[in-house]
C-alpha cells in the first residue's frame, strides 16, 4: 500500500455522522440489537413500547364489560303448572315484584304466565267470545246463515225450480184456486218473498154461474169469489185453517171507449176471519178488440149479465199469432206473472200484518180470561 492510500484511508470513514438523527426515527433502547435480527437495516421500535401504547388505545375505545347470562326461569324452578306462575322450592327463591323506572317510565316486570293468563284460563275474555259467537244470535250463526244464503242463491240462479222446494216449508201454507203455471208460480214466489219459507199449492177448479170473460169489477171480484168456495166445496184437502188465494182476469171500461184488461186477487182464511182484496197492472186493450168480442157473444147468452162469451185471452193471441197466456208480454212486454207477482207481494204483505193483529187479539183475549 502506498503512503498516499493510508493518509487517505476510505472515502466513507472521513464522512463525519449526522449531529442527530431524524424525528421520525426512535432511537433504539440500549442493549438491543442492530444486526442480525434486522437483515434490512430498518429501524425496528421496541416491543415493550408498542404493546403498552395498543393496550392503552385499546382501553380507552372499547371498554370490556364483563356479562353473565340470566335465564328468565331459573333452572330449580318447576314449570309444570301452566297460566298460573311456576313453582319454587323454597319461597326465598321467588323475586320480589318491584317497579323499575327506564327513561322515565314505570316498568312492571310480571311473570309472562300472568299476562297470558286471561288467555289460557277458561273464564277469559278469549274463550267468552267463543261462547258467544256460537250462541243464537252469534257471529258464526250469521256467517252460517249467510253462507247457506249464498249457496241457495247459486242453486236457484243455476236452476230457477229449486228455488219452490228450498223455499218451501215453514208454518204458512197457501192454496191456490187454480192449477195454472202463470198463477201459481208468481203467487209463491210473492209469498216466500214476504215469510221467508212458505209452501205453496195450486189445485184445479171451476168457476160455476159466470160468463167466460168477466166484465167489471164486481163480475171480477165474483168470479174469484165463486173459485174460492169451489175449491173448498169440492177439495177435501182444503179445510177452514189453510188461506185461499183465487185470481181472476176482467175487463173493464176505465174511460168512455177506453178499455182495459186487469186481474183481481182475493185471499181468503176462514179460520181467522181474514178476507184481502188488490188488483193487478191494467193493461189497454184496442177498442176494435171488444167490438169483436161484443159481436161473438149470443144475445141470448145464459150469463151475458156478468160478461162475455169469449175471453180476451183467445181473441188477442190469435190477432197477436201466440199463446193466450203470453199475450200480455208480447203486447205491453210486461207478462202476466209480472203483474200477478207484484200484487201478490201486496196480498202477501196484508196478510202477514193481519195474522200478527190476530195473534195479538187472541193472546189479549187469552190473558183477560173472556
Amino acid at each position: 500500500m502506498s503512503e498516499t492510500q493510508k493518509k487517505t484511508g476510505n472515502i466513507l470513514s472521513n464522512i463525519s455522522p449526522p449531529s442527530e438523527l431524524p424525528t421520525f426515527i426512535t432511537a433504539v433502547a440500549p442493549g438491543s440489537q442492530q444486526s442480525g435480527s434486522n437483515p434490512d437495516g430498518l429501524v425496528q421500535l421496541p416491543p415493550a413500547v408498542i404493546d403498552d401504547d395498543v393496550s392503552k388505545k385499546g382501553s380507552e375505545t372499547d371498554p370490556f364489560i364483563p356479562t353473565t347470562f340470566s335465564p328468565a326461569i331459573p333452572s330449580n324452578k318447576d314449570t309444570s303448572i301452566i297460566g298460573g306462575g311456576y313453582a319454587s322450592s323454597s319461597a326465598e327463591d321467588v323475586p320480589p315484584k318491584v317497579n323499575q323506572e327506564f327513561a322515565g317510565m314505570v316498568l312492571n316486570p310480571d311473570p309472562l304466565a300472568e299476562a297470558l293468563s286471561p288467555i289460557t284460563h277458561g273464564g277469559s275474555a278469549l274463550f267468552g267470545w267463543v261462547r258467544e259467537a256460537v250462541s243464537n244470535n252469534g257471529i258464526l250463526q250469521k256467517v252460517a246463515e249467510k253462507a247457506k244464503s249464498s249457496v241457495d242463491t247459486i242453486v236457484t240462479t243455476l236452476d230457477p225450480q229449486m228455488k219452490e222446494y228450498i223455499n218451501s216449508g215453514g208454518d204458512t201454507e197457501v192454496i191456490v184456486a187454480s192449477d195454472k203455471d202463470d198463477k201459481v208460480r208468481p203467487i209463491r214466489e210473492a209469498f216466500q218473498t214476504v215469510f221467508g219459507k212458505a209452501t205453496v199449492i195450486g189445485l184445479q177448479t171451476q168457476v160455476i154461474g159466470m160468463a167466460a170473460q168477466p166484465n167489471g169489477f164486481a163480475a171480477g171480484l165474483k168470479g174469484a169469489e165463486s173459485r174460492i168456495n169451489s175449491i173448498r166445496a169440492d177439495n177435501p184437502r182444503v179445510d177452514d185453517h189453510l188461506p185461499v188465494v183465487a185470481v181472476e182476469n176482467f175487463l173493464v171500461e176505465i174511460f168512455p171507449d177506453q178499455w182495459f184488461d186487469a186481474g183481481v186477487i182475493v185471499l181468503y182464511d176462514y179460520a181467522k176471519n181474514i178476507l184481502l182484496k188488490t188488483v193487478t197492472q191494467m193493461t189497454p186493450v184496442p177498442l176494435q178488440i171488444i167490438t169483436s168480442i161484443r159481436a161473438d157473444t149470443p144475445e141470448d147468452y145464459l150469463f151475458k149479465e156478468t160478461g162475455f162469451a169469449v175471453t180476451i185471452g183467445s181473441v188477442m193471441a190469435k190477432n197477436l199469432n201466440v199463446p193466450h197466456n203470453e199475450w200480455h208480454k208480447t203486447y205491453t212486454s210486461v207478462s202476466r206473472s209480472d203483474m200477478i207477482l207484484n200484487a201478490a207481494k201486496i196480498i202477501a204483505t196484508l196478510y202477514k200484518q193481519a195474522v200478527a193483529e190476530y195473534v195479538n187479539t187472541v193472546g189479549a183475549s187469552f190473558n183477560s180470561g173472556e
